[in-house]
């Protein structure tokens, strides 16, 4: 069966033969070449901006903590603007930059083959799992890690195991260290925890990269900047670690809004060597989310809020993604094609649902479905 074909039975949106989807997938073309042909001198005065954000906020916050740290309500507002900064310089500034939005400016600070963020995960293991892993196959089961990570079930395609009954504490623990599983996603070490398919001495030999990066993470956070601190040492130390919390609850917010949404699609591998572009850009509306919100709120999650935008067009760079977006709202309106899109928290709580069905048997889940209905005839709703 034709994958394109396939993709239509589990959706909501209607049924489009090959001739429409080809069409579908020339339309979206056009939309990317009429940015991609104008981008310039607005879009680096942009980029510049949050660089500078990135680097006086960090200045400014670590000035806070290191003089003023022993002060309640200076410390709160130092920590709180250093984890400010620590996300904009991942989801605004890094993530966009090692997508190779900015490489156009030949500057070799916003090269993506050469910027290397203040997290965790190295930029080189990062842009294979995310870049090339998750971009290329977005919400195939077994092809994209992203899936849950190799910790939580997402999608009723996965095959349920008794450690997904913890699903939600499970969750939980991701957002709160989700630096360091991020950082350690491609060693994969639900091969070493749970299947058992692969050893400690493998993990240990791949993970030379990631161990140098987290020890100089480590070093600057948490031994360097408390230490030149001095007598301010602990609060320095207690802003740092706080703020990387900050950081990891917003970030994987963020991608669990993109991704985790009781609307959004997962996938079967069948026939992803055959998939035509036009097939591609339908898989990325389909398995992403978007969400409304303000200005600050787009340039907090890194324009990920236009997730569906950012899996159409990656590269593109990512202060455009609202200019486009209500032109792929359309196109998709015109083609009967569902794109998801709501509040912030209208997704979130979505995502919080998918994850209590999918910590139980797809049997459980279908009782659960059935006795609910009854109830509803019932009721006579």
């Amino acid at each position: 069966m034709n994958m394109s074909v396939k993709f239509q039975e589990k959706s909501k949106s209607k049924y489009l033969s090959p001739e429409q989807i080809a069409e579908f997938g020339e339309k979206v073309d056009a939309i990317r070449r009429e940015v991609m042909d104008n981008i310039g001198e607005k879009d680096a005065e942009y980029i510049y901006k949050i660089r500078d954000f990135v680097r006086y906020s960090e200045i400014a916050s670590r000035g806070m903590l290191m003089f003023g740290g022993w002060i309640p309500p200076v410390w709160l507002l130092g920590t709180g603007l250093l984890g400010i900064s620590k996300i904009v310089e991942n989801m605004e500034l890094g993530h966009n930059v090692m997508h190779g939005q900015f490489d156009w400016l030949n500057d070799p600070n916003l090269n993506g083959a050469n910027y290397d963020w203040d997290t965790m995960a190295t930029g080189d293991d990062w842009k294979y799992t995310h870049n090339y892993i998750h971009h290329t196959y977005t919400n195939i089961i077994g092809k994209d890690h992203d899936v849950g990570y190799g910790l939580i079930r997402v999608s009723e395609s996965q095959k349920w195991e008794p450690r997904f009954l913890f699903n939600i504490p499970l969750t939980i623990q991701l957002m709160l260290f989700f630096e360091w599983y991020v950082g350690v996603q491609g060693l994969h070490l639900e091969d070493v925890l749970v299947y058992k398919t692969k050893t400690w001495k493998e993990v240990w030999k791949e993970s030379a990269k990631f161990r140098k990066k987290a020890t100089r993470q480590i070093a600057k956070d948490y031994v360097f900047f408390p230490l030149i601190a001095g007598p301010n040492a602990l609060p320095v130390f207690a802003g740092n670690a706080v703020a990387n919390v900050i950081r990891s609850l917003w970030a994987s917010a963020v991608i669990f809004n993109g991704h985790f949404t009781e609307d959004a699609e997962t996938f079967e591998p069948d026939n992803t060597e055959n998939e035509t572009r036009a097939e591609w850009y339908l898989r990325q509306i389909r398995g992403s989310s978007n969400f409304s919100g303000t200005e600050w709120l787009h340039i907090l999650s890194g324009n990920l809020s236009h997730q569906i935008e950012h899996h159409l067009f990656p590269d593109m760079p990512a202060n455009r993604y609202a200019e486009v977006a209500p032109k792929i709202r359309a196109l998709c309106a015109e083609y009967g094609i569902h794109y998801n899109e709501a509040s912030f928290f209208k997704q979130f709580g979505s995502v919080w649902v998918r994850l209590a069905k999918c910590s139980l048997p797809n049997s459980w889940t279908s009782t659960l479905d059935q006795s609910k209905q009854k109830l509803k005839g019932l009721l006579g709703f």
